[in-house]
């Protein structure tokens, strides 16, 4: 691939798969005339499972590739990655580089009165992002991380308002409830999609932070650059096309355009 000219104003978004689509329709609401260069990495999906050298590994590569697009800022739209990969690539890229964990736990922290619950997958709670995150901004605040891997699946397949989802949501959410949680972080970007179910579950008592909104106004805040002509959004995915393109369909509520198989 000849290695484009960098483009301040060219955002790209990293994932494992389809989840970080929440991330990049928060971003296109944020900012309607930016381009937008989104990449899943879906022939080795899921990334919460994998060893963090691993996790790092696809990361660099996954970069490299949108480097080479042109972007002149990365988000990279996985918790796991975010916790697994970020400081890495922050010291590789010579480009911003924002990752989902500390708006999420910032957004926490000054919503919360003490007690902060976060759900996500089995590798970002393996690795504790969130609570070392939350409590570097106040070691005071009580976190709870707990494992919600069926989520991504009931995302994926539609079915985030079934009651399925609601039975799966008490069972996962039960836990942290009754450790009495004020605030609950959506720690995986696929969540939001059951965002609804969720609220549901928690009751009005419980705040719900949703990291793909604190990571879109983030972003709009650092972005200095302006943009030079109309937005354009471009979808790459490594393996599973057609997949991605209807799960897409779903997450972001319109048909997508621009969809392109990569090799990394």
């Amino acid at each position: 691939m000849v290695r484009m000219a960098p483009d301040a104003a060219l955002i790209g978004v990293f994932d494992s798969g389809v989840g970080g689509l929440t991330v990049f329709r928060e971003i296109a609401r944020a900012l309607p005339h930016h381009s937008l260069i989104y990449l899943g990495d879906s022939a080795r999906v899921p990334y919460g499972t994998k060893s963090a050298e691993t996790v790092t590994r696809y990361s660099l590569q996954a970069a490299q590739h949108l480097l080479d697009r042109g972007i002149g800022m990365l988000v990279v739209a996985c918790n796991t990655a975010t916790a697994a990969a970020l400081p890495a690539l922050q010291s590789s890229l010579k480009i911003p580089v924002i990752g989902v964990v500390e708006p999420g736990a910032r957004a926490a922290v000054e919503r919360t009165r003490g007690r902060v619950g976060v759900i996500a997958t089995e590798g970002t709670v393996r690795s504790k992002a969130y609570t070392k995150a939350i409590h570097k901004l106040d070691p005071k605040i009580e976190v709870i991380e707990s494992a919600a891997p069926l989520f991504v699946s009931l995302a994926e397949e539609g079915w985030a308002n079934t009651h399925v989802a609601r039975e799966v949501a008490e069972i996962y959410l039960s836990p942290l409830l009754d450790a009495s949680i004020d605030t609950l972080v959506l720690g995986c970007t696929h969540y939001p999609i059951l965002r609804g179910t969720i609220e549901q579950v928690v009751g009005e008592k419980v705040i719900v932070v949703d990291s793909a909104e604190t990571t879109a106004a983030y972003v709009a805040q650092t972005l200095l650059s302006v943009p030079n002509g109309p937005a354009k959004h471009t979808f790459l995915v490594t393996d599973a096309e057609e997949r991605f393109r209807r799960i897409a369909s779903d997450f972001l509520e319109r048909e997508i355009e621009h969809l392109e198989l990569v090799t990394l």
